[in-house]
């Protein structure tokens, strides 16, 4: 009994060699996909800054449009028509220096 050796496999143990190699092959181009799994919620927080609380607080102010006191502009407005409004160069520069004052601290 002569056996010749070619280097090849049996037909059916290289067809199952085959079969592998293809099932891998479709399975790294992304044909062949296990069941899909679902990714757990990010879970994210956020927590201001005592500065970032202050600024929102501000612009929640600011949003909001001043009370006017119609009657003493009223005053003012007919104050100026007359001409006996007086105007005190004085006070108002206090109140720059004031106001300028209160920036720096």
């Amino acid at each position: 009994m002569n056996t010749k050796i070619e280097g090849h496999l049996p037909a059916k143990q290289a067809a199952m060699e085959a079969r592998n190699l293809a099932e891998t092959a479709q399975a790294r181009a992304g044909s062949v996909r296990a069941p899909s799994v679902q990714a757990t919620p990010p879970v994210d927080s956020l927590r201001l800054t005592g500065e970032a609380v202050g600024l929102k607080a501000l612009a929640k102010e600011l949003a909001t449009p001043p009370k006017v006191d119609l009657a003493k502009v009223k005053e003012i407005r007919s104050a100026i028509d007359g001409g006996s409004y007086q105007i005190h160069p004085q006070d108002i520069a206090d109140r720059m220096l004031a106001l300028e004052r209160d920036i720096l601290k």
